[in-house]
């Protein structure tokens, strides 16, 4: 089997020759052009000039040089088109070279600063999770994937999602074609603006209308010509007030039903495009075929439906034009583009909801799909049933998450050390201890984002990964607030607030606390952990907590033994500070912060 890497490459070669050779080509059809138009010229002068032949002669240089004309147009596509496929190609490399960051959407729109783990796992910003998954097109699509990471899914939506991604995972020439849909256009598409329009009522609609407007346009073209051949501007005049009087009547429902579609011609073309491929696709996946018998209802094809919307969006834009603004009354051409865009939301408008949501879906499962084929080493999680994940603690369900060899998977392979973590009903909470810099933050932050693309329905950065379903909560980072005058400790605790929320409700939560009560005292920090832990153990939560402050490691015999202690440590190599980032059992049996310290210089 041809690793995804090497498939790449010649992938990209193959692109890069056509493109080379399409350039030759047009380089060959600049020098035929140029003999082409010096001979036109030497006919053109036997023939005008000399008069020694005739100026007929003149049509065949002429002919040529349309139909070189339309070659080069065409090698010059075909040359773009290579060159786009060759930094498509190159682009997927760069993901598995660890070469990404900085390339693609970051999904900064999606940003919520309140959202209980998502700043802290990394999932958005330049070198995140989102622009390490996101091959989507549209904006649909982005949104849509932003949705799985920030939201769980049901374990039979992940579980199908996973089979679709199975299913998708070699299909490169599909996520070529739709990568290279709408790399040449300047998109834009709303899809909830797009959902809100095409689902308001039609204000307009009325074949009689219709009928009429287009009546009275040609009424007064009939009386232009007539006023040019005749000289008669009477019947020119008298349908001019009528239109004005037409216009007026019908210009602010009309401007209505243009208004607010939320995407311009590229966009729609985009989107169409790309429900195009769906439906010519051949798909095994269940769910698929019926996302794709929605698109393709007897003669009706959503793809079709799109363009023809491109096209009444295309006449809108032209409005703009100085010729349209000229001729605008007297044809009417605001009062006839509403009505045709009227007429398109009464016929497809209560489709628009579904064919948006099938693309959507589509591209995120794109995404996934391209990320699972090019991590082959990476695994699918498997999922507990209920019935046998859940021990029951003061009538909550406890969750479970057993990952062997987990690796984050926003770290370089090659710099990637790997862990496992098992959370169950034996050991409840781990209590990370450790030496700065040693990795405790490091491996919190690779359970939580492994536990993201689980619940996403993709591949994980494990060996495998064994969980249940459950909520999540992140408390990592946190920092005061000038404006909202609130302290790190605040912030903090606002934080484990939310978490303890998520754990008030029936299902599990995985809780995630980085050094845990930090703005505090010692005495203070030991009394609230023990309280808050006690709290999230009855409600059946499993987590991970990190600390500096070696008394708090005392508090598992204090929760019936549920808590294990376990640490990172560093070494003194040669005078130099180093690291393997291995997790161990026990508590860590010594602090480097003066090591550190010193190692920097300072005197102490």
């Amino acid at each position: 089997m041809t690793s995804p890497s090497a498939e790449y490459k010649t992938r990209r070669d193959a692109r890069i020759r056509v493109r080379d050779e399409r350039e030759r080509v047009h380089l060959r059809i600049g020098g035929y052009k140029l003999a082409v138009i010096a001979a036109g010229l030497v006919l053109a002068w036997f023939a005008l000039i000399r008069q020694e032949i005739s100026a007929y002669w003149m049509l065949f240089p002429a002919g040529v040089y349309l139909a070189l004309a339309l070659w080069h147009e065409l090698t010059l596509r075909a040359r773009a088109g290579a060159e786009r496929a060759a930094g498509f190609y190159e682009r997927r490399l760069s993901r598995i070279e660890d070469r990404w960051s900085g390339i693609g959407a970051t999904g900064d729109a999606f940003r919520d600063p309140k959202h209980v783990y998502a700043d802290d796992l990394d999932l958005f910003g330049n070198g995140g999770l989102f622009q390490l998954l996101s091959a989507a097109q549209t904006p649909m699509g982005e949104r849509r994937l932003a949705e799985w990471l920030l939201q769980n899914s049901s374990v039979s939506e992940i579980r199908e999602r996973q089979e679709i991604v199975r299913a998708l995972r070699e299909k490169l020439d599909l996520r070529e074609q739709i990568a290279l849909l709408g790399t040449d256009l300047a998109r834009e598409l709303n899809g909830e603006a797009l959902i809100s329009w095409a689902e308001t009522r039609a204000s307009t609609v009325n074949a009689w209308v219709r009928m009429g407007v287009v009546q009275l346009a040609l009424f007064q073209a009939a009386t232009v010509v007539l006023w040019a051949a005749a000289g008669r501007y009477l019947p020119f005049l008298i349908v001019l007030v009528v239109n004005m009087n037409v216009y007026a009547l019908l210009r602010k429902r009309a401007e209505k039903a243009i208004s607010g579609i939320g995407a311009n011609e590229s966009g729609l073309l985009i989107f169409s495009r790309i429900l195009e491929r769906m439906e010519a696709e051949q798909f095994a996946s269940e769910r698929l075929g019926r996302i794709q018998k929605d698109l393709r209802q007897g003669r009706r094809s959503a793809s079709r439906a799109i363009r023809k919307l491109a096209h009444i969006v295309n006449w809108i834009d032209a409005r703009d034009s100085l010729l349209m603004k000229i001729v605008d009354v007297p044809v009417l051409y605001t009062i006839q583009v509403g009505l045709a865009a009227d007429a398109w939301r009464e016929r497809e408008g209560q489709h628009a909801r579904v064919w948006v949501d099938a693309a959507a879906e589509f591209e995120a499962l794109l995404s996934l799909s391209a990320y699972a084929y090019e991590h082959p080493q990476d695994t699918f999680p498997e999922f507990t049933n209920a019935e046998d994940s859940c021990a029951r603690s003061e009538n909550h369900c406890a969750g479970h998450f057993e990952g062997v060899e987990l690796g984050h998977p926003l770290i370089p392979s090659e710099r990637c050390v790997r862990n496992s973590v098992r959370l169950d009903e034996a050991t409840r909470v781990l209590l990370v201890s450790g030496s700065n810099m040693s990795g405790k933050s490091t491996l919190m932050r690779t359970v939580g984002i492994n536990f993201v693309l689980a619940m996403a329905g993709a591949p994980v950065r494990a060996k495998s990964l064994r969980l249940s379903w459950m909520q999540m909560g992140t408390r990592i980072r946190s920092t005061d607030s000038l404006q909202e005058s609130r302290s790190n400790f605040y912030t903090e605790i606002l934080r484990i607030r939310q978490v303890v929320t998520l754990a008030e409700k029936d299902a599990p939560v995985l809780f995630l606390f980085d050094e845990l009560l930090e703005g505090t005292n010692s005495h203070d920090r030991q009394i609230g952990s023990e309280g808050l832990l006690r709290e999230l153990l009855a409600r059946g939560a499993i987590g991970m907590v990190t600390t500096h402050d070696l008394a708090l490691t005392q508090i598992h015999a204090a929760l019936n033994g549920n808590i294990r202690n376990v640490h990172f440590e560093d070494q003194i190599v040669n005078g130099e500070m180093t690291f393997d980032y291995k997790l161990r059992d026990g508590v860590v049996p010594k602090s480097n912060a003066l090591d550190l310290m010193r190692w920097i210089g300072l005197r102490v």
